[in-house]
């Protein structure tokens, strides 16, 4: 005899196309992406078409709950607990109405992958603590999805990367060789999320894949938002920042922090690059009275020149560079302004361009991580490369 969930997962892994729906709930605590994927194979020779998509936002009392307990060091443990089931059971919610919008039964679907909703994410290199190593808290349960859903869920992909040594973060390398690696043609796969990250597709075997943090993408811009607007999450087609202008002083000690001239691979979070971070900034440099557009053009520079810094250091020769960019952050105009004008020698692109939302890539970063669990071992990523471990992630968890 077999378990039949176990029978049932046994022949999903065996199917020659899936259906999953992936899930992404980031940093910007904004919302839950919804990428419904159709699955071909897996590896590189995967093929992926998003079927659906949706950005459910987050109501703000319910964004406010979830704000309580993220990247703050002394958190209620009761709310902690509530808000790991909590989470979990909106995410369903969530996903039971886009599938009957989508009108698609639960029985359909393969698999759900769910990221959770980060928390903390505490690296070796930020807590600094001897005898631990690197950690990341994600909530958001897995079984609470699967029984509420009734479909077959993978979550908490992050703790295998963690247990082979790597920072748990960023995972996008995984999703971006499967969908944007081409032979010959050099690539940075640039995700400018709450923290900005990327990959480095070098489209041969004599250069070595990389994939990284760079530092703050839209979560100082954001905190700054809320703290001087409240009830505005971010900054509306770069309205604020644009009537703004930079002020250099402060913006050299934003980007004075050792984290930027530490080795890759390497992660951070909102835990060191948030509103403290830029009140201490603004302290040191007698700044603190600068008007809010200001100090937001200030926080958008910011963001770009760490950006353009991170790639120039991780990659020798960014020319005949193609770089794709994902994330909220390209929906910034005057961030991607900042960019394009500081790298005029490589080529921009939109994932839109290569037939990928930029909103949906995180999400559908996912539905490939799941599928890779069930069916694929991450064979074709490289042995040895570091902060990449070449291992399948995530738990499966049954809806019985």
């Amino acid at each position: 005899m077999i378990n039949n969930d176990l029978q049932r997962l046994v022949e999903i892994a065996h199917k020659k196309e899936k259906l999953v729906i992936g899930l992404m709930s980031g940093t910007s605590l904004d919302g839950l992406d919804i990428a419904l994927c159709q699955i071909i194979g897996h590896g590189m020779n995967t093929q992926l078409q998003v079927l659906q998509f949706a950005s459910i936002p987050y109501e703000p009392e319910f964004r406010n709950e979830i704000q309580s307990i993220f990247s703050v060091r002394m958190v209620d443990l009761e709310k902690l607990c509530l808000l790991h089931a909590e989470i979990a059971n909106l995410h369903a919610r969530y996903i039971n109405s886009c599938l009957q919008k989508w009108k698609i039964a639960a029985s359909e679907v393969d698999l759900i992958a769910s990221h959770g909703q980060t928390i903390y994410h505490a690296p070796k290199h930020l807590h600094g603590l001897p005898g631990y190593g690197n950690a990341s808290l994600q909530i958001g349960d897995g079984d609470h999805i699967a029984v509420v859903t009734g479909i077959i869920t993978i979550s908490d992909f992050r703790q295998k990367h963690l247990a082979m040594g790597a920072e748990g973060a960023p995972l996008a390398v995984y999703g971006d060789q499967i969908l944007f690696g081409k032979t010959g043609e050099r690539r940075v796969l640039l995700n400018i999320g709450g923290i900005a990250n990327f990959t480095f597709l070098p489209g041969n075997d004599e250069e070595a894949i990389l994939c990284t943090d760079l530092g703050p993408g839209n979560t100082m811009m954001d905190a700054c938002m809320r703290m001087h607007y409240p009830g505005q999450y971010y900054d509306n087609n770069a309205a604020v920042a644009k009537a703004g202008n930079v002020n250099e002083d402060l913006l050299l000690d934003l980007q004075s922090n050792k984290f930027f001239s530490a080795p890759y691979p390497k992660t951070t979070g909102p835990e060191l690059f948030s509103l403290p971070y830029l009140q201490s900034a603004q302290k040191k440099t007698g700044t603190e009275d600068i008007s809010p557009a200001d100090c937001m053009a200030t926080l958008n520079k910011f963001t770009a020149n760490m950006i353009v810094k991170g790639i120039r250091e991780g990659i020798n020769d960014t020319s005949n560079l193609t770089i794709i960019c994902s994330g909220g952050g390209v929906h910034n105009p005057l961030l991607m302004e900042n960019l394009e004008n500081e790298m005029k020698e490589c080529r921009f692109q939109h994932a839109t361009e290569l037939g990928i939302d930029p909103d949906a890539k995180e999400a559908v970063l996912f539905a490939l991580l799941a599928n890779e669990c069930i069916s694929g071992n991450a064979e074709f990523i490289k042995e040895g490369i570091p902060g990449i471990p070449a291992t399948a992630m995530g738990k499966i968890s049954f809806p019985h």
